[in-house]
C-alpha cells in the first residue's frame, strides 16, 4: 500500500490576526503624532490626534473579535499603545501647553500622570481585581479607561478651543496642575465607572438612540470642541452615579449569595481529634 499523502501545513501568519494589530499600531502612531503637533503648537490638531486614537483603540478589539484574531500578543500591544497614545502622549501635551510654565513642578505633573496610566494598564493586565467584582461582569469598568482618561486630561485644551481661544485663564498652571492630579488619581483609583461596550438598550428606545448617535456624528463635525467639551462634562457627571450604581448591585448580589452550609471535618482533622476512651469493662464474677 502505498503511503498517504501528508497534508501541507500553511506556513505564515493568518490576516485575521494582523488586521487588528495594525489598527492598534496606528493608533499608537496616531496618538503619539499629537506630540510633533503640539510642538508646532497646532494645539488643535493635537488634541484631534488623541481623539482619532481613541476611535481607532475601540475599534482594534472588536475587529478582533469579528475576524476571531484575538491573541496575547494583540492584548499585550493593546496595552503598550495605550501607554504611549493616552499616558505619554496626553501628559507631553499638556505640558507643553500649561505645565512648562510652572517651574520645575510642572514636568512633575505631567509624570504622574503618564505613570498613573502606566499602572493603571499594568494592573488590567495582571488582573488584580478578579477578586473584586462585580466590576466587568455586572458592566463596570475599575477607574477611568486609558482613553477617556487622556479625554479628560486634555479637556482645559478642548474648552479653551470650544471658546475659540479666548479663555487664557484655563491655561494658568494653578489651575492644570491640580486637573492633572485629578485625572491620575481616576486612573489608577477603584471607582466603578460605566463600561459603554456592556450598556444594552431596550427595543422601544433603538430608533430614538439611532437619531440621537446621528446628530451627535453631526455635531461632532459641525462644533467639535463644543461638543466634546459636553461629552467630557456628562461623563464626569456620571461617575457619582455609576459609583452608587455598582454599590446598588454589589449589596444585591451580597444578599442573594446563599449561607454556606456547613462542613463536616476532613479527615485529617478527624484523624488529630483525640478518640473517646471507652468505659472499663466489668469484671465478671
Amino acid at each position: 500500500m502505498s503511503p498517504e499523502p501528508r497534508v501541507r501545513e500553511r506556513r505564515g501568519i493568518p490576516l485575521r490576526a494582523v488586521v487588528p494589530n495594525a489598527v492598534t499600531a496606528l493608533a499608537l502612531c496616531v496618538g503619539l503624532t499629537g506630540v510633533r503637533f503640539a510642538i508646532a503648537e497646532e494645539w488643535d490638531l493635537a488634541v484631534a490626534m488623541i481623539v482619532l486614537a481613541a476611535v481607532l483603540d475601540g475599534m482594534d478589539g472588536r475587529i478582533a473579535r469579528a475576524l476571531k484574531g484575538q491573541t496575547r500578543f494583540g492584548a499585550e500591544l493593546d496595552s503598550l499603545s495605550d501607554v504611549i497614545a493616552f499616558g505619554a502622549s496626553p501628559a507631553i501635551i499638556l505640558h507643553l501647553w500649561s505645565l512648562q510654565n510652572l517651574p520645575s513642578w510642572g514636568w512633575v505633573f505631567a509624570l504622574a500622570y503618564a505613570a498613573c496610566m502606566a499602572l493603571r494598564l499594568a494592573r488590567f493586565n495582571a488582573r488584580i481585581d478578579v477578586e473584586d467584582q462585580p466590576h466587568k461582569s455586572a458592566g463596570f469598568n475599575t477607574g477611568v479607561p486609558a482613553p477617556a482618561g487622556a479625554g479628560l486630561l486634555l479637556l482645559p485644551i478642548i474648552v479653551w478651543l470650544a471658546s475659540e481661544r479666548q479663555w487664557t485663564w484655563l491655561a494658568d498652571y494653578r489651575i492644570v496642575a491640580p486637573w492633572a492630579a485629578f485625572v491620575a488619581f481616576l486612573a489608577i483609583s477603584s471607582l466603578a465607572t460605566f463600561s459603554w461596550g456592556s450598556l444594552r438598550l431596550r427595543r422601544k428606545v433603538r430608533l430614538e438612540a439611532i437619531v440621537v448617535i446621528a446628530l451627535l456624528g453631526g455635531a461632532l463635525v459641525s462644533v467639535p470642541w463644543q461638543t466634546l467639551t459636553v461629552c467630557g462634562i456628562a461623563y464626569l457627571a456620571m461617575i457619582p452615579f455609576s459609583v452608587m450604581s455598582y454599590a446598588r448591585i454589589k449589596r444585591q448580589r451580597a444578599s442573594a449569595t446563599p449561607l454556606a452550609p456547613a462542613t463536616s471535618p476532613s479527615p485529617a482533622t478527624a484523624s488529630r481529634e483525640k478518640p473517646r476512651r471507652s468505659p472499663p469493662e466489668m469484671p465478671l464474677s
